[in-house]
């Protein structure tokens, strides 16, 4: 019912940037906590950034003034704008949503499938 579809991923040189975008269906985003993670190989999922249906966004400290996280409800997508790309910036990055309200421990209830950022130094 509810899905979530990452895209907008790809390789960059450091100091770039790169927008994903997460497509939903099933809910609108305007009534999601919505949020990005990201994983890189051999290491654990990441809290990156949180938006919730008041709009308050709040970002983890690696990503905090350079990443924009967003939403369209027209067009029910979340966005996340990536500026000022670092190489440790390199990840799968992942769509979250949990309804209503923000969950406690980012123990969201719906994840995309992911979208591969990749930034070379």
């Amino acid at each position: 019912q509810v899905r979530l579809v990452e895209s907008g991923g790809g390789s960059v040189q450091a100091g770039g940037s790169l927008r994903l975008s997460c497509a939903a269906s099933g809910w609108s985003v305007s009534g999601f906590c919505m949020g990005w993670f990201r994983q890189a190989p051999g290491k654990e999922r990441a809290w990156v950034a949180t938006i919730n249906i008041d709009y308050r966004t709040t970002y983890a400290d690696s990503v905090k003034g350079r990443f924009t996280i967003s939403k369209d409800n027209a067009k029910n997508t979340l966005y996340l704008q990536m500026n000022s790309l670092k190489y440790e910036d390199t990840a799968m990055y992942y769509c979250a949503a949990e309804k209503w309200r923000c969950p406690e421990k980012e123990a969201f209830d719906y994840w995309g499938q992911g979208t591969q950022v990749t930034v070379s130094s």
